[in-house]
């Protein structure tokens, strides 16, 4: 019997999977919405320009479904610290692998999991910068160059993100153009 799992993975076209998840947010509640697009776009956008050696499918799909326990609240610190975890659960049921939920659970550090998986490294960077580049109900968007200092010496700090420097080239390239 084919599951969710199957089913999302194993549909080629990007529209297609985004309706996917459109459907799924209807019908489950769970969490999708602009910023899981822009942020999934991002991802997309990345991997394509710079050529990531990665699974593009499988981030993309990540991307997508990563914050689907991410609560509305974001002043609650522990589902912040939580949600991913959860999702990753979540996600368990609908019959993805142990290693897909892996690199969903690792879109933050919150878990302490590793060794961490390269396709989280991805998804943490957008994550992060993608946040940024929107505005919040309590603050403005930052300007691209501000996130992208922001994201260097604040976000990633102390932190062994493998492709931060293959997304500041890749900001640095596009930054005219897309972003």
């Amino acid at each position: 019997m084919e599951t969710f799992a199957d089913y999302i993975l194993g549909e080629p076209d990007y529209i297609r999977k985004l309706e996917i998840v459109y459907y799924m947010k209807k019908r489950t509640n769970i969490y999708f919405d602009n910023s899981v697009l822009f942020k999934t776009e991002l991802a997309r956008m990345f991997i394509e320009d710079m050529n990531i050696d990665v699974d593009k499918n499988i981030v993309i799909t990540a991307s997508l479904l990563c914050s689907c326990k991410k609560s509305l609240d974001h002043q609650d610190l522990s589902k912040v610290k939580s949600y991913a975890k959860e999702g990753a659960q979540y996600l368990s049921t609908l019959g993805f692998s142990d290693r897909f939920c892996k690199i969903c659970e690792e879109v933050n550090r919150y878990s302490g999991s590793t060794p961490r998986e390269k396709e989280s490294d991805i998804l943490e960077i957008m994550d992060n910068f993608g946040g940024m580049l929107l505005d919040r109900p309590e603050r403005r968007a930052f300007p691209i160059d501000e996130a992208l200092v922001l994201l260097e010496y604040r976000n990633l700090k102390d932190v062994n993100n493998i492709y931060l420097d293959k997304f500041k080239e890749f900001v640095s390239v596009t930054e005219n153009i897309a972003i």
